[in-house]
């Protein structure tokens, strides 16, 4: 329908537009503004109508999104993963809380666009520029374009926009609400423990096979986990950051620290891999100097004097696990650490 099919009478009023015309004195004239077109939905109630629930719709659809993001977070697993075509796999909580909240604040927007285009006057209005100060006279204009512009968005007589609006503007908040979920539980101590105890068997990272003394020799360097722990584990990444050694074999008499050498078995000596720094895994080791090197940011460790910094950006030295040889004749941990693991633990534990 357009407005040559509606009766004169039903259309609304036409405004004045008064266009300046160019001269010799003047050849910039302001052209004014073009003829206004009426939509379909200022002559027609039903086009109208049908906008409405458009609108309502959306802001309707939002509301279950963000419903959506809150069964979404509570209900499913943090690690589980899902194949989407032809993105691959991903993680499911992830995409639905992506998905959910992005639904959301599309229709939301979509809904208050769709509303202003098609319901709001669209009457183009020119007004001239004015001085920054805002005079009584400016303020009193403002206060009544905006009582004609809230008169005009029928936000008062369109009680089903007004009304789904407001649900979806009052439960969207629900969605950081509910994140403030993950400011908790505190960690309590557990930065400060690791899967080392007493009796665990030092296994080989490499062969995935329990060490004994003999596998160690002199001048070599060994990396090794706790018993139990699988690369396929769910907490794996966690627990390896703590609980990785380094296990090195030095000549007795070349250990100048007496704690080392009493936690240590026939000179081989197991200290964490994580650097005191920034928590990069060490992996460079220096035999004639017993120096080991970490390659971020090239901190250094004499691991025959208690695994002290001697050079680098480390603050503190390398924890050292003391260790032992079952009935088995395998080497096994006396306990966990006794200091915390890795850099910054004050501010983490």
């Amino acid at each position: 329908m357009s407005s040559q099919d509606i009766p004169e009478e039903n259309l609304p009023a036409e405004q004045d537009v008064t266009v300046a015309v160019a001269d010799e004195k003047d050849p910039f004239a302001d052209p004014g503004l073009p003829p206004h077109e009426h939509r379909i939905q200022d002559i027609d109630e039903r086009a109208a109508r049908r906008s409405e629930r458009t609108v309502a719709l959306l802001f309707t659809v939002s509301m279950l999104a963000t419903v959506g993001f809150i069964a979404s977070y509570v209900a499913i697993p943090h690690d589980k993963s899902i194949f989407v075509f032809p993105i691959g796999h991903l993680n499911a909580l992830n995409f639905a809380l992506g998905l959910t909240l992005g639904g959301a604040l599309f229709c939301i927007g979509a809904g208050a666009v769709h509303w202003a285009r098609t319901l709001m006057s669209d009457v183009e209005v020119a007004d001239d520029r004015h001085p920054i100060e805002a005079s009584p006279e400016v303020k009193a204009k403002v206060m009544a374009d905006f009582k004609q512009g809230a008169k005009e968005s029928a936000l008062g007589r369109r009680k089903l926009i007004r009304n789904t609006m407001f649900g979806a503007l009052a439960l969207f908040p629900l969605s950081g609400v509910v994140l403030l979920r993950d400011l908790g539980p505190l960690p309590g101590t557990k930065l400060r423990h690791t899967l080392w105890s007493k009796g665990k068997l030092l296994v080989n990272m490499n062969t995935n096979e329990p060490l004994r003394p003999s596998d160690v020799a002199v001048g070599s360097l060994t990396f090794a986990k706790p018993e139990g722990l699988e690369e396929h584990d769910h907490d794996f990444q966690n627990e390896i950051a703590k609980a990785a050694l380094m296990i090195v074999r030095l000549q007795p008499d070349d250990i100048k620290d007496k704690q080392e050498l009493e936690w240590s078995h026939q000179g081989i000596v197991a200290y964490s891999k994580i650097c005191t720094h920034v928590g990069c895994p060490i992996s460079l080791y220096e035999q004639q100097t017993h120096h080991v090197l970490c390659p971020c940011h090239q901190s250094t460790f004499d691991l025959s004097d208690g695994a002290r910094v001697i050079f680098g950006p480390a603050g503190h030295a390398l924890p050292q696990l003391r260790i032992g040889v079952n009935d088995e004749g395998y080497l096994e941990a006396l306990g966990d650490f006794e200091e915390p693991v890795g850099p910054a633990f004050w501010e983490r534990g």
